[in-house]
């Protein structure tokens, strides 16, 4: 009995020990500088789940998901921040014109930076902020329509959709989707040549090549005309066509990764391996990696440049993070015509 009492109190003298956010967030953040951003992101979850309403855990967890190319989430997180403490993280402002950028979305990203500057104007991130809006001022792409807030979170619906049907091959789905951005949002261009993407594959190629010939007419230098005709050209045989667009293409090199990516999955297509290679190590994996045609095409370069172990690492990688991939052929069953 006498030791069995004194067990008992010794187990009475232990301090259980009981994690709280501060722990997680420090935890997550440790990770975070590590760029081990799925870890990361457990961490810091369960940091906001412990205390919900900590803005500074929300803004981190804003962070992450900006790293792994989850823009829409962070954007999300950011504006519920600002909704409920006002101007007391004006960082937000210019977190939120970095992911709008990368969305493709320049005037809400203009309009966060300005008013970040607005703010803050010798802020941590004003240099950051002044260079972007440098940047938007000089993007080909710069829509100069004023779009409302409710329109952009349409648009970004209708973009996220239309970019899953599109990654996974589903060209029917991706048309019928296309049909209606081009009727609602008919200033949004990048529509009518994802449309025309989608149309060529979906097996109507004379008239996808047609439609795409009209908008370069609109437009010589648009990066989409080019790689969209240098893939159709290649694939209907049309040598010297589809090289006056690869020309073009090794000349660009655009400001946004989902741009980059397109020119360097286009030089995959196309057999120009080395100068795909060269574009894809160039590439922020953590932005592009919610692509299928990343590992898609990166495998399957670096398997024809003779790197199987590199080709088969980004195969498995791809498959764990898009199921659907692991229905398709590895690369080293890719046949470049």
């Amino acid at each position: 009995m006498q030791t069995a009492n004194k067990k008992e109190k010794q187990s009475n003298n232990v301090i259980p020990f009981i994690p709280t956010g501060d722990f997680y967030f420090a935890k997550g953040v440790e990770s975070f500088r590590k760029r081990k951003f799925d870890i990361a992101l457990k961490w810091i979850t369960k940091a906001v789940e412990s205390s919900p309403h900590n803005p500074l855990y929300q803004c981190q967890l804003s962070i992450i998901y900006t790293e792994t190319g989850a823009f829409h989430k962070a954007n999300q997180i950011l504006t519920n921040v600002l909704q409920t403490t006002g101007d007391n993280y004006i960082d937000c402002y210019y977190l939120l014109a970095n992911n709008y950028a990368h969305l493709g979305l320049l005037n809400d990203a203009k309009k966060f930076a300005n008013s970040y500057l607005e703010k803050q104007p010798n802020g941590d991130f004003s240099e950051d902020a002044k260079t972007l809006l440098e940047l938007i001022e000089i993007d080909d792409d710069l829509d100069d329509e004023d779009w409302e807030i409710e329109e952009e979170d349409e648009l970004i619906i209708y973009q996220e959709t239309v970019f899953h049907h599109l990654e996974n091959k589903e060209w029917d789905k991706a048309l019928i989707l296309l049909e209606e951005m081009m009727v609602l949002f008919p200033e949004h261009k990048i529509a009518q040549h994802e449309y025309s993407y989608a149309l060529f594959f979906s097996g109507q190629q004379e008239e996808a090549i047609a439609m795409e010939l009209e908008l370069m007419r609109e437009d010589q230098s648009n990066l989409y005309s080019h790689t969209n005709l240098a893939l159709f050209y290649y694939e209907t045989n049309q040598d010297t066509e589809y090289k006056q667009h690869i020309s073009a293409l090794l000349n660009i090199y655009p400001i946004h990764e989902q741009q980059k990516l397109r020119i360097a999955v286009t030089l995959a297509r196309t057999g120009f391996l080395q100068e795909a290679y060269n574009r894809f190590r160039m590439l922020n994996k953590s932005i592009v990696k919610s692509h299928i045609s990343y590992y898609r095409w990166y495998s399957t370069t670096a398997y024809r440049l003779g790197e199987p172990a590199k080709a088969l690492n980004l195969w498995e990688e791809g498959c764990r993070k898009h199921p659907n991939l692991s229905k398709e052929e590895g690369p080293w069953n890719y046949i470049l015509t």
